[in-house]
């Protein structure tokens, strides 16, 4: 099909407008923080990610399932962002966006390729990258996997329109690539073949074409396509976790829930209203409503159907919503929340689809047509853009969030527990407590809240309660392993090394390839004198978790208590690489090369420790020593007396019992 000068140009004008329009929604998402829920999972505290593009980082993200899906993709893209931007979100925050206003000009260019109709295509194009429900999935980091698969999604449909006007091999390929990067980015794009399906039907038109074995042809072009959908979808279905310490609902709920959603959903695309991060299951469904919803969905369909070839675009855009919605309406996976906002990210472009043809056709006459849509269809965009602007100031950080949450929703105890992690992060534990116990009252059953006051307990000192909560984790999930370090924690600070010993060997019992907790018992063992075993606890979290600076740290303190100073200073040299301002390293390292009589580097190491923390007692204590052992007795004498001006006097005291520093 050629294109014309002026069609360019018009063309041109509206990927720009497009830009614009998404930059003028979703560009103050820059200057956004990451949020307490899962962004420490995909980014803040994922080692995974902070490798950077690294073979070993490559290899990580191909090789795990780790939170919950198999999307290697997704973690190589935020490698690269962590590459580029270290740890400032708003980078992260960029490449969502970008990632965003790529797929609403895809889409654009899909369905003016398909159809030719450039205003229909440009509205529903307007109408994905702006909808309200859309700012979770842009200004949540740790959707990245929705922007990413989104934009391999469309890239995919667009080479497969391009292979449907010349089916060659080549072409195919290209197709079939891309559609492994959209899988390998999130599992929603398992539904992609039957999406193709429904293009060939309207606009493509190809079942005109292929009127005879419409089944063998679809079959064994899409072959390839279904199989690794149902690939992905088994190993999607494999790499979830332990649902344990989250709300589980039955089946029946969960079935219940199904069509409540796929109506809540559709509501929410025509008006998009109380749009949270976290819809928590309501404590009770009437059958009436159900039944209703479902009366509903079943009217529709069989409606699209009977008119399916008068009204195909209708056809075509109700199972496109439909079938992207139905793998995350939550009957198979175990979760605590009811809907998500997320879901509707690619669904939506179906009822777009739909108010884009429908409505003209509505209007018969064309003078009609000219007059009222372009303009009516403006200032529908332009309240979508407004409330999604509103939306997207939500996602600034935890606190206004989960504050938002709790307004919009009711009972919403995962809402209230989020926001008091926010309030532990300001340090506002009082606060954070007293929302913790909203989130526990609300639903006494959830795991989560107990540990988490338990942690804001202990921090403002009230150690009993904390145990309490970490007791009633423990009931509640006897092989709980965080619990029982949490507990083993409070334990060590109240000077009870034995029951701390004894919840710290249970926490690895029941989690083995925790290296932290390997360490904290290692330092009880150190408290207690049990120094070989300490090593061995150290020397464990080292082979778990081999960048781990301050088990090398304290091997190193080991090795030279057993009198091991070159071992010990290796370990020293290790942790200083992994932690390159580790005072206390260069500290217990000095000291190493003073008991193997290298003074110089023992000063070197002194003077470094006392340049990044000039009020380091320890280190003007220890050089006092070696400046003594010299003969440099000025040198020493002041160290020794800026020592015991910052409350160590026994280097001091020393010299002065050998007729020194008078």
């Amino acid at each position: 099909m050629k294109i014309t000068v002026r069609e360019r140009k018009q063309n041109l004008i509206i990927y720009i407008a497009l830009t614009l329009l998404t930059l003028s929604v979703f560009w103050q998402v820059y200057q956004y923080e990451f949020v307490n829920i899962d962004d420490y999972v995909y980014v803040t505290q994922n080692k995974g990610i902070q490798s950077g593009i690294t073979l070993k980082g490559i290899f990580w993200a191909f090789s795990t399932t780790y939170a919950e899906f198999w999307h290697p993709l997704t973690w190589i893209s935020l490698m690269l962002d962590y590459q580029l931007f270290d740890l400032n979100p708003g980078g992260y925050h960029t490449t969502n966006v970008i990632l965003h206003i790529l797929s609403t000009l895809l889409l654009f260019r899909l369905f003016h390729r398909m159809t030719g109709a450039v205003w229909k295509s440009a509205f529903v194009a307007a109408f994905f990258a702006v909808h309200p429900l859309h700012v979770e999935s842009v200004a949540w980091i740790a959707e990245r996997k929705d922007v990413l698969s989104g934009f391999f999604w469309m890239l995919t449909l667009c080479l497969y329109v391009f292979y449907s006007e010349k089916p060659v091999l080549k072409r195919y390929l290209f197709v079939l690539f891309s559609f492994i990067c959209a899988l390998m980015s999130k599992p929603i794009a398992v539904v992609l073949p039957v999406i193709m399906i429904l293009l060939d039907y309207w606009p493509l038109n190809r079942f005109q074409v292929q009127k005879s074995n419409l089944f063998f042809w679809q079959l064994k072009e899409k072959f390839i396509f279904l199989c690794l959908s149902t690939a992905f979808s088994v190993i999607t279905l494999l790499a979830q976790p332990d649902q344990s310490t989250v709300k589980v609902y039955p089946l029946t709920l969960r079935l219940a829930n199904a069509p409540m959603a796929f109506m809540t959903y559709l509501e929410k695309t025509f008006f998009p209203n109380h749009m949270t991060v976290f819809y928590p299951f309501p404590s009770q469904i009437h059958l009436w409503h159900i039944l209703g919803a479902s009366f509903l969905i079943t009217i529709i369909t069989i409606i699209v159907i009977l008119k399916s070839h008068r009204i195909a675009y209708a056809f075509v855009g109700w199972f496109w919503y439909s079938i992207t919605l139905l793998p995350v309406l939550g009957i198979i996976k175990v979760g605590d929340f009811a809907m998500a906002d997320r879901y509707n990210y690619l669904s939506c472009i179906g009822i777009a689809l739909v108010l884009a043809w429908g409505i003209p056709d509505l209007i018969k006459s064309e003078h009609m047509r000219k007059k009222i849509l372009f303009p009516a269809g403006l200032a529908f965009l332009a309240i979508m853009a407004l409330l999604s602007w509103q939306q997207c100031r939500y996602w600034k950080n935890s606190l206004s969030l989960f504050n938002h949450a709790t307004d919009s929703t009711k009972n919403n105890y995962f809402a209230y527990d989020g926001l008091g992690i926010a309030l532990v992060e300001e340090g506002k534990f009082e606060e954070a407590i007293e929302n913790f116990s909203k989130a526990i009252l609300i639903a006494p059953d959830y795991l989560v809240p107990y540990i988490n006051r338990g942690n804001a307990y202990e921090k403002i000192g009230y150690a009993q309660k904390a145990i309490d909560d970490y007791n009633q984790a423990i009931k509640m999930k006897p092989n709980y392993s965080v619990a029982y370090y949490d507990r083993g924690i409070v334990y060590v600070k109240l000077r009870q090394f034995q029951f701390a010993l004894e919840d710290f060997n249970k926490a690895i019992y029941y989690k083995p390839d925790d290296a932290r907790t390997y360490y904290t018992r290692g330092t009880v063992y150190e408290k207690l004198g049990q120094y070989q075993k300490a090593l061995e606890d150290y020397t464990q979290a080292i082979l778990l978790k081999e960048d781990y600076s301050d088990a090398y740290h304290n091997r190193g303190i080991i090795y030279g208590i057993m009198g091991k100073y070159p071992i010990a200073i290796d370990d020293f040299n290790k942790a200083i690489r992994l932690k390159e301002n580790y005072i206390e390293a260069y500290n217990n390292r000095g000291f190493s090369y003073d008991k193997i009589g290298r003074y110089q580097r023992a000063i070197e190491d002194y003077d470094q420790a006392i340049r990044l923390k000039p009020n380091y007692v320890e280190a003007y204590a220890n050089r006092a020593v070696v400046f003594l052992k010299q003969g440099r007795e000025e040198s020493g004498c002041r160290d020794a007396k800026k020592a015991c001006e910052l409350g160590n006097c026994k280097t001091l005291e020393s010299a002065k019992e050998i007729g020194l520093c008078r």
